[in-house]
């Protein structure tokens, strides 16, 4: 056995306040990548229900206008469902309408979808309904509308035409990026409403694999499907584009980018003050602890030597803030993840609520970088050792 290491463990780290501080830090990081993560995880999913993660579509962006179909089925369809990215193609169709409900007047955007409403939410036993719709939270409780009530539906286009939808459901949702409450409902129902043929869609959605959802993918694959699109499209398919959601909707992955920065800060302030707590804990045990460092160098013990023994020390102390910590984190992350306690305005964070999102590796990572970091800002200190003269430090009785 080391005899460092030995020595070590008989040494007791007297820095319980510098524990605590390093297990708060610890709970601060995890609980900034779980958040962070989480708000990762919402707002693409979020994203890929409303729009896809690449959208097909004319070059002029026009899906919301009655009069520019796309066909559902290009030649070139079958070479876009094999690709390794893609998990799913759809068709969807776009219409934006005002909702008017006794003296209020709200503007919405209805999306239909293949399976209507059961599809967008779960929704079960819908078939029966005629006009079936599922709206946001919000939209209900601006509009005074939910389950059970009629909604009456104005388009305006080449002539103005009106619907009265059946609301069947409500989901949660946080702001669209758009500024739009969106209404989900069939596609056959929004098909009819402009008057298309089932085989005529606002545009394609293609959902990619969750391995691909980050934006050098996003991006990556829409690349790859407009190369396809444009090489291989025939005279009789429609002139399309391919745009990512990262195109689409640049101000939701910045505010990502953001958050990311935000927990880089968190993660570093918060090394710096376990840290320093730690070096004040460690350099009161070198004090303590004098004439024992005097006796080690007098046997003939090297300086390094004596800096791993008071340095196993502290790091026993930092594991077991980290273990703390991390338990403390993973209990706040279950019961947010449950209860969902804490509340976000969706106006300004897309999302009602904090979310979390525990995932393995980079909670693995933070954990790695902190707990070299502090042992690396322990080295501090040490230098101390250096200076102990055992010729003052050792008395003999």
């Amino acid at each position: 056995m080391d005899a460092s290491l030995f020595i070590g463990r008989r040494l007791r780290f007297k820095g319980r306040i510098a524990m605590v501080s390093v297990a708060i830090s610890f709970l601060v990081i995890i609980i900034a990548v779980a958040v962070s993560s989480g708000f990762r995880t919402e707002l693409r999913d979020g994203l890929s229900a409303m729009t896809g993660d690449v959208l097909l579509t004319h070059p002029t962006m026009s899906y919301l206008d009655e009069g520019s179909p796309i066909n559902t089925r290009p030649s070139y369809i079958g070479m876009l469902e094999d690709m390794d990215e893609v998990s799913e193609i759809r068709p969807a169709v776009f219409r934006a309408g005002i909702v008017k409900h006794e003296d209020q007047i709200h503007g919405v955007l209805v999306k239909g979808m293949p399976g209507g409403v059961h599809a967008a939410v779960g929704t079960e036993d819908v078939d029966t309904v005629k006009l079936a719709v599922a709206v946001p939270k919000s939209f209900a409780e601006a509009s005074g509308l939910g389950p059970g009530d009629r909604m009456l539906t104005y388009f305006v286009g080449e002539r103005m035409k009106v619907r009265q939808f059946n609301i069947v459901d409500t989901y949660e949702s946080g702001a669209d990026p758009d500024g739009r409450f969106l209404v989900y409902a069939d596609i056959e129902d929004m098909r009819r409403l402009n008057g298309w043929e089932q085989d005529e869609a606002s545009m394609l959605e293609v959902l990619l694999a969750p391995s691909y959802r980050d934006e050098e993918s996003m991006e990556a694959a829409a690349a790859e499907i407009g190369f396809v699109m444009n090489t291989y499209a025939t005279e009789d398919d429609d002139a399309l584009i391919s745009v990512s959601a990262v195109s689409r909707y640049p101000q939701v992955f910045g505010w990502l980018s953001l958050i990311d920065f935000n927990v880089f800060f968190i993660l570093l302030l918060m090394i710096i003050v376990a840290g320093f707590n730690m070096i004040s804990g460690l350099l009161i045990m070198l004090f303590e602890n004098i004439s024992t460092i005097g006796l080690l160098k007098s046997i003939g013990m090297t300086d390094r030597s004596i800096s791993k023994v008071f340095l196993s020390s502290a790091a026993v102390l930092v594991a077991k803030g980290m273990l703390a910590g991390n338990l403390l984190a993973v209990l706040f992350c279950i019961v947010q993840g449950t209860t969902h306690l804490l509340k976000l305005d969706p106006e300004n964070y897309f999302v009602s609520y904090v979310p979390v999102h525990l995932d393995f590796l980079p909670v693995l990572i933070a954990d790695i970088v902190a707990f070299v970091a502090i042992l690396l800002l322990l080295l501090i200190p040490t230098l101390f050792i250096s200076k102990v003269d055992p010729a003052e430090t050792v008395r003999v009785k």
